[in-house]
């Protein structure tokens, strides 16, 4: 049984009643764990204060400012990738707390080595599907901001699907944004540009849309890649309507 007050089963976690694993559709696939040097480096000495372990959040009374230690407003980053841009922005709003999600754990390893190069000691890293951390971890209102820079694609018409800006998440996101609270986006596909556009303006608790590059967001080694292949980044910024 279930102790009281435990969260929900995450995903992967679940099992039909005759014992077989659900399948879900996710916005991600958990690629390898094997560490660089320089990764491994920064795990060991980084991960203990700054990672919060998955099995954590199954723990009954599991709040987020136990592990920030302290109670700040609070942003979150979905898929920082290897954090590049993690630890500059955290290191600018250090009146705030950042929860960076993201299942790749060698990503991680690098966020962490950049979290400490920016100086940054508010950002928490942890590895648990951002949906179910939103709707279990953050309570309605809570997020100054949610970031979301360069999703997965999913470019094959097939998988569109997974891709994490759908209707049903838009608006549990929504829900968690204050009054006034911005939700930040990025991409270099323009089909999904057009697709989180018609998501997001059609969700009745946000307002926003295209908006010229966020200056504060570092220009990534990911986002100089699309560029020299010739896509356009498109920046979205929704608030949620007072």
């Amino acid at each position: 049984m279930a102790p009281e007050h435990a969260h929900p089963a995450r995903p992967h976690h679940r099992f039909t009643e005759d014992g077989r694993r659900m399948r879900e559709v996710l916005s991600y696939s958990r690629r390898g764990s094997r560490f660089t040097p320089s990764q491994a480096e920064a795990w060991e000495r980084y991960a203990e204060a700054w990672v919060i372990p998955e099995e954590a959040v199954d723990e009954p009374g599991f709040e987020l400012a136990t592990w920030f230690g302290r109670s700040a407003p609070l942003i979150v980053e979905i898929g920082p990738g290897v954090g590049e841009a993690t630890g500059v922005l955290a290191a600018a709003r250090p009146e705030c707390d950042v929860l960076a999600l993201e299942v790749w754990r060698p990503g991680v390893a690098s966020g962490l080595a950049e979290v400490a190069a920016a100086g940054a000691t508010n950002v928490r890293f942890c590895s648990v599907d951002a949906a179910w951390s939103l709707r279990h971890l953050v309570g309605e209102g809570r997020l100054e901001e949610l970031w979301t820079f360069f999703p997965d694609p999913w470019p094959k018409k097939k998988h569109h699907k997974r891709r994490l800006v759908q209707p049903e998440f838009a608006h549990l996101a929504a829900t968690r944004l204050r009054p006034g609270g911005t939700w930040r986006l990025a991409t270099d596909w323009a089909d999904y540009a057009e697709q989180m556009r018609e998501v997001l303006d059609g969700e009745l608790l946000l307002e926003g849309g295209v908006v010229e590059r966020w200056d504060e967001r570092p220009v990534t080694k990911f986002e100089r890649k699309g560029l020299a292949v010739g896509r356009v980044i498109t920046d979205l910024a929704y608030r949620r309507r007072s």
